[in-house]
């Protein structure tokens, strides 16, 4: 059974709604994506170990990305009742990070080596070590598709998953590479 298989079967039973293979071609290393991220919009930026400058240079993921050949891209999607419903956006998100390292923790236990590029900051840790210690759990910490400079909606549109599921909906996209 191919991993993408096994990856996908894990997927369907976490409950993530949109799975496709994620295409190597799709992950587009872009400047302008940090320059979104130095803007500190989510104000995460300097303050963690998976956001930048803390999770490598554009060069340095570039680089640590190119030895894996295949992968997974996963979808959480959340209803919202209205477009301010952000207890339905948390609660997405809580769901989708959680059902992410399920995803990736399953991987890891039938030895697969992977690298998961996760949504948002990574939240394993209630408060992050940087910068006065290191990573807690550098095996497990995740940076965002954004902090690699991906622009999600293109990785998306790539792979031919949906970036938009609809009026008053939430979607969280995360991927995991590997070697086949």
């Amino acid at each position: 059974m191919s991993v993408f298989t096994r990856a996908k079967e894990k997927a369907e039973a976490l409950g993530f709604v949109n799975i496709v293979p994620l295409k190597k071609e799709a992950l587009v290393f872009r400047e302008e994506v940090r320059t979104m991220c130095r803007a500190d919009r989510c104000r995460n930026y300097n303050k963690t170990w998976s956001c930048p400058p803390a999770c490598g240079t554009l060069d340095e993921l570039r680089q640590h990305i190119e030895p894996f050949t295949d992968g997974i891209l996963v979808e959480t999607v959340g209803v919202m009742e209205d477009e301010f419903d952000y207890e339905a956006i948390e609660d997405a998100g809580k769901r989708h990070k959680e059902n992410f390292h399920a995803l990736a923790d399953h991987l890891r236990a039938l030895h697969i080596n992977i690298f998961p590029m996760g949504a948002g900051r990574c939240t394993l840790c209630k408060d992050c070590t940087y910068p006065d210690a290191p990573c807690r759990f550098p095996d497990k910490m995740t940076p965002s598709m954004e902090a690699a400079g991906l622009l999600v909606s293109d990785v998306c549109k790539l792979c031919g998953a949906p970036y938009y599921n609809g009026k008053n909906t939430t979607t969280f996209i995360s991927c995991i590479l590997w070697n086949e």
